[in-house]
């Protein structure tokens, strides 16, 4: 957009200066008397003037343009960027309780090792309390 600006202004003073030079350049090589001269350098002017003005009026209405398309780009990137952070929501906590259920089964099974590791221990001493009660 501000390449389109400055393309637009850089047009806008080449036209202007342009004029200028045509305008003076008709001042030196005119034929005619002072006062036609007058009168057509005051209608170039205004000839100048008009399309300077419309040339203005035209690059305005395209940054609006330009402004409007990007809003609205703008708008569009907005929604598909929620979107995706909502599909990344739902996806990190499925994740996250796809995780916690693993973990309480790994917990359950390491507990169930303990456990059997325990109760292996615990016939280990009564059969070795055994033997010492029959043995004394």
């Amino acid at each position: 957009m501000s390449d389109n600006g400055s393309e637009t202004g850089a047009f806008l003073a080449g036209f202007l200066i342009g004029g200028l030079v045509g305008a003076a350049a008709a001042l030196i090589l005119a034929p005619q008397s002072g006062e036609e001269t007058r009168a057509r350098i005051s209608e170039r002017s205004i000839e100048l003037r008009d399309r300077a003005l419309e040339s203005a009026e035209e690059a305005r209405r395209r940054a609006e343009e330009a402004a409007v398309a990007a809003r609205q780009r703008a708008d569009e990137l907005a929604v598909e960027a929620r979107k995706r952070a909502d599909e990344l929501t739902v996806e990190a906590r499925k994740r996250a309780e796809e995780l916690g259920e693993r973990g309480k089964t790994l917990v359950d099974e390491q507990r169930g090792r303990v456990q059997g590791l325990v109760d292996e221990g615990k016939k280990k001493v009564q059969g070795l309390r055994g033997e010492g009660a029959g043995g004394a």
